[in-house]
């Protein structure tokens, strides 16, 4: 069985099934970042917001996805052959071992992903986007017939209606954020939207790494803006 960490509201973690049933809200909380936190602008900023959510909200469980450690499977031949048989109408088991083991491993995500009320993206800016797991991830989780689905005027998305909500917290070096060339904050609420996930929200911090007062002060207004926001996300 897949199994997970889960961090519960006193700080401890532990291990659960990703299929249980819970009945309190369900936040899932994503990172991609090589750096620990106290050398990370983007998971300290994250950090503030879950320890304030967790504060205010100490029924609730906070999965923890870490694109870097977690086992994040991406689209590749085998992946793509599987998904060819499938709609042209085989069934799953009819699949060989590695595209069911590989299919198996995308399904688990977006079930995990579909299962969650509340989603909190934590990223770096990497040459005016993200890293490259990060958009595994996306691939992984945009699943037809699971997140969303086609119809005559295009795809449409699955999680629709269903009250869900996106934060997405994401650090820069520089100052990029809302020009033509920036392919990060903009690219995620348009696939949040994609799949149906109609509350998005962000918190940008640009220019945190500047080694300077006004990088310190950029750096502290976004951990301000990330305790307002969890005290009422």
């Amino acid at each position: 069985m897949w199994l997970e960490e889960r961090l519960t509201s006193n700080g401890t973690t532990a291990t659960t099934a990703a299929t249980e049933d819970d009945e309190m809200a369900s936040l899932l909380y994503i990172t991609c970042n090589l750096k620990p936190v106290e050398q990370s602008n983007s998971l300290t900023v994250g950090k503030a917001f879950l320890d304030g959510y967790l504060r205010r909200n100490p029924e609730d469980e906070v999965r923890i996805l870490d694109l870097y450690r977690d086992n994040i499977q991406r689209f590749d031949a085998d992946v793509l052959s599987g998904v060819a048989k499938l709609r042209s109408g085989q069934k799953f088991v009819a699949l060989a071992e590695e595209e069911q083991r590989k299919l198996g491993r995308i399904y688990r995500l977006a079930d995990q992903f579909i299962a969650a009320d509340k989603y909190v993206f934590v990223t770096p800016m990497w040459n005016l986007s993200f890293p490259a797991e990060f958009k595994m991830y996306i691939d992984a989780i945009c699943v037809y017939g699971k997140t969303l689905r086609d119809t005559a005027t295009g795809p449409e998305g699955l999680l629709k209606g269903k009250g869900k909500k996106c934060l997405h917290i994401h650090a820069s070096g520089g100052f990029h954020f809302g020009k033509e060339e920036d392919h990060s904050v903009p690219y995620l609420k348009a696939v949040m939207e994609v799949m149906g996930v109609e509350q998005f929200e962000a918190i940008v911090l640009e220019g945190g790494g500047l080694p300077t007062e006004q990088g310190a002060e950029l750096k502290r207004e976004a951990v301000r803006k990330a305790l307002e926001t969890a005290a009422r996300f």
